[in-house]
């Protein structure tokens, strides 16, 4: 019996050369979660999947297999590609990182998919880019068990608060990885209105994720640095 599942949407988040014309792809699925896989690129213009095979483009799938690796069966375009540029490019390629690092594969999290999807359109929309990112790395964070217990901080006496892994949020004196309290209680509905809140949440959301990455570098990170000088 050939194992083939149902076809679903995907976005590409990294490809790779494998083998003779042949790339191992990762994929966010919105069944799946992230997903491995192997693809035969085409020797032929008609069968090239290359083209399709594009950050940031609405995609379905089949996949085959029951392995971790899957094979990528079909491929096809489920929308039009977005078109991010500078800043907005960046910010996606960040988006994909953190996933390629930090999602564990074969999860299935259908709403980190769609906050995906969201957050790359508002990435080619007018206005910040702060809030969509903001809002996905809260989203991934949860994701991966690590709910931030706002009510713990509430609980706090001392204006300022910090967190950590093992103890959560806790008192804390004004000074590096410490955050205003009030500040930090907005981001439990993850709103991002006023700009000292989501000046800290970008501050706690950048300490939290180079925790997780260890020694893992972000190249958009790099871009970013680069853009700005």
């Amino acid at each position: 019996m050939i194992d083939i599942a149902s076809p679903q949407s995907a976005f590409l988040l990294h490809s790779r050369p494998y083998q003779e014309h042949k790339l191992l792809v990762e994929l966010l699925t919105e069944q799946e979660g992230k997903v491995a896989a192997v693809v035969y690129a085409g020797k032929t213009a008609k069968s090239n999947k290359k083209p399709l095979l594009q950050p940031f483009f609405p995609l379905k799938v089949q996949l085959k297999g029951k392995s971790q690796l899957k094979s990528l069966q079909s491929v096809e375009a489920d929308g039009r590609s977005i078109p991010l540029v500078g800043s907005d490019l960046y910010c996606g390629f960040y988006l994909n990182e953190l996933l390629v690092k930090l999602l564990p594969e074969l999860i299935p999290c259908p709403e980190l998919f769609k906050l995906y999807h969201q957050a790359i359109q508002q990435f080619n929309l007018a206005g910040s880019n702060e809030p969509a990112l903001r809002h996905f790395e809260l989203s991934l964070l949860s994701e991966l068990g690590i709910g931030l217990n706002f009510e713990q901080a509430l609980a706090c006496q001392s204006d300022y608060v910090s967190f950590s892994f093992d103890e959560g949020f806790s008192e804390s004196l004004k000074g590096k990885n410490a955050y205003l309290k009030s500040d930090v209680l907005l981001l439990a509905n993850h709103q991002f209105n006023d700009q000292n809140a989501l000046r800290t949440a970008k501050l706690l959301m950048r300490e939290l994720i180079n925790q997780l990455l260890g020694n893992k570098t972000l190249n958009s990170r790099k871009l970013f640095k680069k853009e700005k000088k």
